[in-house]
């Protein structure tokens, strides 16, 4: 089986977290996408204490499709530096899981 992760970005536009969403899945770089509700990001930037709201974006995807992912994410996020994280997928149907890479297989 292949190896699925969860890759996870935020931004702080809705309008950008569902463009982001739909064309990873568009373009078959990602399984789905979920957008969590808006949330409160406190951060340092530039030696500032920042607070925005942010949604946060979760790409389901292989391990194969991660690279093109990432690349295509820094390309189209408006970010200088945009969250980009990813977490293994440990266990899960096996329906679903098959799903995932069927969704992101190339071709």
């Amino acid at each position: 089986m292949t190896d699925i992760v969860i890759a996870q970005t935020t931004i702080d536009d809705e309008d950008q977290a569902k463009a982001l969403a739909r064309g990873a899945v568009e373009s078959k770089l990602a399984a789905c996408a979920h957008i969590d509700a808006p949330f409160t990001a406190v951060y340092r930037w530039k030696n500032e204490i920042e607070t925005a709201q942010e949604w946060r974006i979760s790409y389901k995807t292989t391990t194969e499709r991660l690279p093109e992912l990432e690349a295509w994410v820094a390309e189209k996020h408006s970010y200088d530096v945009p969250e980009w994280i990813t977490l293994p997928v440990t266990g899960g149907s096996e329906a679903y899981l098959s799903w995932v890479v069927e969704e992101t297989a190339k071709g």
